[in-house]
């Protein structure tokens, strides 16, 4: 488990790297680094679904979209979904709009609780109904200080649910799902990578700047390394401690946000993240709590020599997710 928990703050980690990193490549734009992304994880996810023996939920995929020509289009629309987001983390900090990439993470959490209720008629404890109101009590003060709110915290917050439901009706495994994601999206970005922008190419970019032939396989590097550690994490892992370690990546990204992209977090701003804040740590308290009951209820009896680590383990081991939604 221990290995679990380092594979996932480490992912969050090189998110968080990456989020930075995205600045560092000057002069290119956005949408370049999104398309330099695809283009170089899509190999990388080739050796990790060989690693993982993986092909074969590949190729039932495959099978299906022979018998289904209506896959066809929900694949292409999951791609679209997810590839707006890719290209989102990478543009927002070239252009001061961190925080708010970091503000849709928060509230992510929220709107996916509130899709639960909606759209699954799920009930919703007393926990998620505070959470859900401590959230409309910041996202009101943000409108009531500016005006307005943000189109980058709206995308990420409302861009993700329609990715999880489509990817849940779909009813395939994570792994090959992204394999389509990444497959798909990578004409897209071979012609980005082709079509000048400023005057170059992003391939004419490497030759004007030379330092970009080290930085960009960097960016593959890790990018890459951080989707096999999560990908890694959630299947070592429980779903609801996987869940709980979720929220380090926002944290992170806020910090990145304030101490190395210089972006500003007015006084009165605060008045907006700490109510935000406040439902994200009763999320994931109520998660914790779940799991921590969950993982007791199952703590075996007929061995009291056992150690509570052994039997936390034990549990673990038993309740390990093999999927994963990979969520930057």
């Amino acid at each position: 488990m221990r290995t679990g928990v380092a594979l996932s703050v480490m992912s969050s980690c090189l998110f968080a790297l990456l989020f930075f990193y995205t600045t560092v490549l000057h002069p290119m734009s956005g949408l370049q680094v999104f398309a330099w992304r695809i283009a170089l994880g899509l190999p990388a996810l080739a050796l990790i679904i060989t690693r993982g023996r993986g092909w074969g939920q590949v190729n039932a995929i495959v099978q299906r979209l022979r018998r289904e020509p209506r896959l066809w289009l929900l694949l292409l629309a999951s791609a679209v979904l997810v590839g707006v987001q890719l290209w989102l983390f990478v543009w927002a900090p070239l252009h001061q709009r961190a925080l708010d990439v970091s503000m849709g993470y928060f509230l992510l959490p929220i709107s996916m609780v509130l899709v639960g209720r909606v759209v699954y008629k799920e009930r919703l404890s007393r926990m998620q109904n505070l959470a859900v109101w401590l959230a409309v009590v910041g996202v009101a003060h943000e409108l009531g200080r500016t005006g307005a709110f943000s189109w980058v915290t709206t995308l990420v917050m409302l861009g993700y649910p329609p990715y999880f439901i489509l990817r849940r009706e779909l009813h395939e495994s994570s792994l090959g799902l992204l394999w389509f994601d990444m497959l798909f999206l990578m004409p897209i970005a071979l012609v980005v990578l082709m079509l000048p922008e400023n005057g170059m190419s992003a391939f004419e970019q490497l030759f004007v700047y030379p330092r970009l032939f080290l930085l960009v396989p960097v960016l593959g590097l890790i990018s890459s390394v951080a989707l096999a550690g999560y990908l890694s994490a959630g299947r070592l892992l429980p779903f609801g401690l996987f869940g709980m370690l979720g929220y380090v990546e926002p944290i992170m990204l806020f910090w990145v946000s304030v101490l190395l992209l210089n972006e500003p977090v007015p006084a009165a701003a605060l008045f907006t993240y700490m109510p935000i804040w406040l439902a994200v740590v009763l999320i994931a308290g109520e998660g914790g709590y779940k799991w921590l009951k969950d993982s007791q209820s199952k703590k075996p009896i007929a061995c009291p020599e056992r150690t509570m680590k052994n039997a936390v383990e034990a549990t673990g081991a038993s309740s390990t997710v093999s999927d994963k939604q990979e969520n930057s």
